[in-house]
C-alpha cells in the first residue's frame, strides 16, 4: 500500500490520467507507481522483473487501476505491446515515463571500458527510452496531448570519474528530450527529464558488479551533499544513512526516492501544464560543486 511518507492531504493530481512506467517494479519506478496511483492515475507497470512487478501491481490496487506487463525496453514489440495494452485496458495514454535503465560497468577509463558493456548500457538507457517515446507519440499525437518523461542523471551535468557508457547514455537522453520537445510541442505534448543524484539500490550495485562496501566507498568519495542522505528504498533507513552520510553540501536535507517520484508527479500533472523541455536536476546542488572547493577548505583548516 502507499506509505505514509508519500501520502498527502492534497487533491489527487492525476485523476483521470493513464500512465506507463518502465522499470516500474523497483527503485524510483516503484516509488513513482505508488505515488501516481495515490494521486488517481491508472498505471501500467512495465518491467522485466515479472514477480516484483506483479506483486507490486496486486499491492497497489485491482487490475482496473493498476496492472503489470512484461517489457524489455530494448525490444520494439514489447514497448509497442505496453502502449497498446494501456490504451486497450484503460482507454488512453497520458503519461509515458521512460525510467528503465542500468549503470553498467563502473570502470571510468577509456582503455578499460568494455565494448559490449558500452553497447548494452546505450541500448537499454538510450534506445529503450527512444522506443518508449516513439510508441507513446504514436498514440499521443492523434490525441494532441500527453506527457513524456525520462529518467536522466546528474552525470550528464558533471565531468570526471564516471563510466563512459552511463555518462554518454544520460547525455543522449537530454538530446532526445530536447528534440522531442520541439517536434511534439505542436501536438500539445510535453517532454521533460528528471536527473537525480545516484541512488545505490541493490539493483544498481549488482549491475555495477560492486558489493555494498565498494559502493559505499565510491559514493562517499564522489558525494557532495554534506549532512544529507540519499536513501535507496531497497535498503533500510540506517543502512541508507550510513551509505550517504559522508556526502553532502545541502545541510540538514534528506533526498529519498520518493522525492524523485514527486518531481515526476509535478511534471506529469497539470501543475506543469506549460513546462516542457526541462531537465529537472534533483541532486542537492551536487552539479554546482567542484572538488577544488573541498580542497580549498582542507588547506584553510
Amino acid at each position: 500500500m502507499v506509505s505514509s511518507d508519500i501520502s498527502t492531504a492534497s487533491p489527487r493530481k492525476l485523476e483521470g490520467k493513464v500512465a506507463i512506467i518502465t522499470g516500474g517494479a523497483s527503485g524510483i519506478g516503484e516509488s513513482t507507481a505508488r505515488l501516481f496511483v495515490h494521486h488517481g492515475a491508472k498505471v501500467l507497470i512495465a518491467d522485466v522483473q515479472d514477480k516484483l512487478g506483479q506483486s507490486l501491481a496486486m499491492d497497489l490496487g485491482p487490475p482496473e487501476i493498476v496492472s503489470f506487463v512484461h517489457c524489455n525496453v530494448t525490444n520494439d514489440s514489447d514497448l509497442e505491446n505496453a502502449v497498446d495494452t494501456a490504451v486497450s485496458r484503460y482507454g488512453q495514454l497520458d503519461i509515458m515515463y521512460n525510467n528503465a535503465g542500468i549503470g553498467g560497468n563502473l570502470d571510468t577509463t577509456i582503455l578499460n571500458s568494455d565494448n559490449a558493456d558500452f553497447k548494452k548500457v546505450l541500448e537499454i538507457n538510450l534506445f529503450g527510452s527512444f522506443l518508449g517515446a516513439k510508441h507513446a507519440a504514436r498514440v499521443m499525437i492523434p490525441a494532441r496531448k500527453g506527457c513524456i518523461l525520462f529518467t536522466g542523471s546528474v552525470a550528464a551535468s558533471i565531468s570526471g570519474d564516471l563510466s563512459y557508457a552511463y555518462k554518454a547514455s544520460k547525455h543522449a537522453i537530454l538530446g532526445l528530450n530536447n528534440n522531442l520537445t520541439v517536434e511534439l510541442g505542436k501536438y500539445g505534448i510535453r517532454v521533460n527529464t528528471i536527473s537525480p543524484y545516484g541512488v545505490a539500490t541493490p539493483m544498481v550495485t549488482s549491475g555495477m558488479q560492486m558489493d555494498k562496501k565498494a559502493a559505499e566507498e565510491f559514493m562517499s568519495a564522489a558525494g557532495n551533499l554534506r549532512g544529507a542522505i540519499l536513501e535507496p528504498e531497497d535498503m533500510d533507513k540506517k543502512a541508507a544513512e550510513e551509505f550517504m552520510s559522508a556526502a553532502g553540501n545541502l545541510r540538514g536535507a534528506i533526498l529519498e526516492p520518493e522525492d524523485v517520484a514527486r518531481a515526476a508527479l509535478y511534471l506529469a500533472s497539470d501543475d506543469a501544464k506549460y513546462v516542457s523541455g526541462l531537465n529537472l536536476i534533483v541532486d542537492g546542488g551536487h552539479n554546482h560543486n567542484h572538488p577544488l572547493f573541498g580542497a580549498t577548505d582542507s588547506l584553510a583548516n
